[in-house]
């Protein structure tokens, strides 16, 4: 439930309540009784974090040299092709060079 402060006109007295967002406002001032209260527009609240905090690369997609959807070297593409055609790597047949 958010905290909404109120500040009565009449006597100065401002004080902080607990309300959900679908009760309509107080009108009635606690202190002195009479109908002069107002809600102040306040900041709201932050975000907060716990923990050991949040980082760029804690859920970033991890990718390696070696992956075949992303062949990077001549020896990863020698080994993608190999695994196609069931040769083994560094096999020297004519077609992997």
């Amino acid at each position: 439930m958010p905290t909404y402060q109120y500040e009565c006109d009449s006597c100065n007295y401002s004080f902080e309540a607990y309300q959900s967002i679908t009760e309509s406002k107080l009108k009635k001032c606690p202190k002195c009784g009479k109908n002069k209260l107002h809600r102040l527009i306040g900041t709201g609240g932050g975000i907060i974090f716990k923990g050991s905090g949040f980082y760029e690369t804690d859920y970033k997609k991890k990718t390696t040299a070696s992956s075949p959807s992303n062949p990077s070297s001549k020896e990863t593409k020698k080994t993608a092709a190999a695994a196609k055609t069931g040769c083994a790597t560094n096999c020297g047949c004519v077609k992997h060079g």
